[in-house]
């Protein structure tokens, strides 16, 4: 079955509306055994780009997961990602500020670990964590340290969303692609996630407590994400809206989306100049000799 990605994506100015976006749709696999050589397929195809992506070193990928608390954010990451070669790929996942970082501006931290060019950079969580979990919990900036800043002023959450798309906008014309999953997970779902870590002994340090309080603003969260994905989705850097309560076609959609964004950049290895040519002959002729 042909993954249309243009299905998930947010046009630029939608305004988003999550209970008409679906959690679960029909699978995009047949089998087990179909979805692994499905996902197979995309990786090799993902790894094979990525190799163009190192050698041509003019773009940097960027790919932002954001979800609720058990959507799959880490089993996205560790399936797709498992065939690209690791010295062009880094995985960074955002907690909770550290002290030091509270003293920055709230772009600061993530700034630090974008991708070089001819890499792939990976946020678990990334400065949506700040119009999002900061949103439905407003006290977290009191912690921020922010002159005249009033958590019930709804012109923060305005400026932030400017501050991100400015900057979004500054690295896509700087050759950084920035690709923005949303695992969209339903409540039912999720419970039905927590009660197997609780369950199975070996998720059992997966779940905690405050995993179990979050849910009580559960509508709060889908207020502040239907906001943040209206906002900050543009042309150049989307949010992709992808269903989450089936994993293996989550992990099909969002495999595919990489794909088609990295088809999109037409990568090339770097063409040898005859100069460059010569040189190889010349060397060629003294390994053989």
């Amino acid at each position: 079955m042909k993954i249309r990605t243009e299905d998930f994506r947010v046009r630029d100015g939608e305004d988003v509306k999550l209970h008409r976006r679906p959690t679960l749709t029909d699978p995009l696999y047949h089998s087990p055994a179909d979805y692994a050589r499905l996902l197979e397929k995309h990786v090799a195809r993902l790894s094979a780009l990525q190799e163009r992506l190192y050698a041509a070193n003019r773009y940097g990928v960027l790919v932002i997961f954001q979800a609720m608390d058990a959507a799959g954010k880490d089993g996205a990451i560790k399936h797709i990602m498992s065939g690209v070669n690791p010295q062009g790929c880094q995985v960074f996942s955002f907690q909770h500020p550290s002290p030091a970082e509270l003293q920055h501006d709230f772009l600061w931290r993530t700034t630090r670990d974008l991708p070089e060019r001819g890499r792939i950079g990976i946020f678990n969580r990334s400065y949506y964590e700040e119009v999002l979990i900061v949103r439905v919990h407003p006290e977290l900036l009191d912690s921020e340290g922010l002159p005249d800043l009033t958590s019930g002023d709804r012109s923060v959450w305005r400026n932030r969303f400017r501050s991100i798309t400015h900057l979004e906008r500054h690295l896509h014309e700087n050759g950084t692609r920035i690709i923005k999953i949303f695992l969209h997970l339903s409540k039912a779902e999720q419970c039905k996630r927590f009660l197997q870590r609780i369950d199975d002994p070996e998720k059992n340090w997966k779940f905690s407590i405050d995993d179990v309080k979050e849910r009580a603003f559960w509508d709060d969260y889908m207020a502040a994400y239907e906001d943040c994905l209206s906002a900050t989705s543009t042309e150049a850097s989307p949010w992709y809206v992808v269903p989450a309560d089936d994993k293996q076609n989550a992990h099909l959609i969002v495999s595919k989306i990489l794909v088609d964004t990295l088809d999109d950049l037409k990568l090339h290895y770097p063409k040898s100049s005859p100069a460059r040519e010569t040189e190889l002959l010349n060397l060629r002729k003294t390994l053989l000799g």
